[in-house]
């Protein structure tokens, strides 16, 4: 009787998420199937760290296997990986990783679908990198629910063997998949758009919540115009921008952001808007938008402290959170600190 009701459930909670991404104008496909189980994902890689971050670029890939475990059952397929991101690359020990599976692998598997996934791993082996992890992690799931247009993510549970001359060392932490913009694409029957397009082209509903957003977790490392950090999704005749990466963020805050500046000049980890001036009745629909969503968002948080190693770590992101609000919920703060900053 209880496998029949848990299968109940299990049905049941696949027809309830596809009905909601139906709603929204999503279209499920194979690919989801990775993203609609939230448990963490145990994995296992086995590659040089040394090597990726050298010896890769946007079209130079290593071979490696990936280990992962589906249904209590360790599966092996191969893998291609390459190192991403700029800034980490200078300044981190663990890469980040763009990692490739042939659909000959990728079938009938989990992975069925994917092609391309983004692998989001700490910077540094330090105390704090899986409750920075995390953080990162539950900003995508708040912007889950800010914007319908957003990028999907498994939590992953890794065993990481880096391969040196003399041997290998063993690393187990905390990190999380995140799919291809192409898959986002494919979702929606729209495209990615790969040209510079004026912000003011853009969706206005859905670019003033991203510059919400981006204020509310102090990300200035971010800009739509240029594709940094961000891809452009066109949709029903819509520019749509749908951000990624977060860790540079006020959010997160990790050491290896302290007093280093972007390109824009700001400081890494403070707030700022940044944002194009739209009309005040966006703003006001947009600001009405966050404010409706507030028990919403705050309950995203909770959701997550239980997985928290650190309960400070937990706390100041909290807080950082309820700082947003108070300036939100308060004329004279949202006006000079969110309205009057948009050019």
């Amino acid at each position: 009787m209880m496998v029949i009701k848990n299968k109940f459930r299990l049905v049941f909670c696949i027809f309830l998420i596809a009905t909601y991404s139906l709603v929204r104008g999503q279209k499920l496909t194979k690919s989801d199937t990775l993203f609609l189980d939230q448990t963490p994902l145990k994995v296992k890689f086995n590659y040089s760290n040394k090597v990726l971050n050298q010896k890769t670029n946007d079209s130079t890939f290593i071979k490696s296997k990936l280990v992962f475990f589906e249904k209590d059952q360790a599966k092996e397929i191969q893998i291609s990986l390459r190192a991403r991101g700029n800034f980490r690359r200078e300044n981190c020990f663990i890469t980040p990783v763009k990692m490739k599976i042939k659909k000959s692998q990728s079938s009938n598997t989990i992975f069925t679908g994917n092609k391309s996934l983004k692998l989001v791993l700490p910077c540094k082996n330090d105390r704090d990198k899986n409750d920075m992890i995390l953080k990162e992690y539950v900003a995508y799931k708040i912007y889950e629910i800010i914007s319908p247009f957003y990028f999907k993510t498994r939590r992953l549970e890794i065993d990481y063997a880096d391969q040196r001359k003399k041997g290998q060392k063993n690393y187990d932490f905390k990190g999380f998949f995140i799919e291809d913009d192409d898959r986002v694409a494919k979702r929606f029957g729209g495209k990615i758009v790969q040209r510079s397009i004026n912000p003011l082209a853009m969706d206005d509903f859905i670019s003033v919540s991203l510059s919400f957003f981006n204020f509310m977790i102090g990300n200035t490392d971010f800009s739509s115009a240029h594709h940094h950090n961000g891809k452009l999704l066109y949709f029903e005749k819509k520019v749509i921008p749908i951000p990624y990466d977060f860790d540079l963020t006020g959010w997160v805050n990790p050491r290896y952001g302290k007093g280093v500046t972007n390109r824009l000049g700001f400081t890494f980890g403070k707030r700022n808007y940044i944002g194009f001036k739209r009309e005040a009745a966006v703003y006001q629909k947009v600001r009405n938008h966050f404010l409706a969503l507030k028990n919403k968002i705050f309950g995203v948080v909770a959701r997550y402290e239980s997985d928290f190693e650190n309960d400070y770590a937990f706390t100041m992101m909290s807080n950082y959170l309820k700082e947003f609000y108070e300036i939100l919920e308060d004329d004279k703060r949202y006006k000079n600190q969110i309205f009057s900053q948009a050019k």
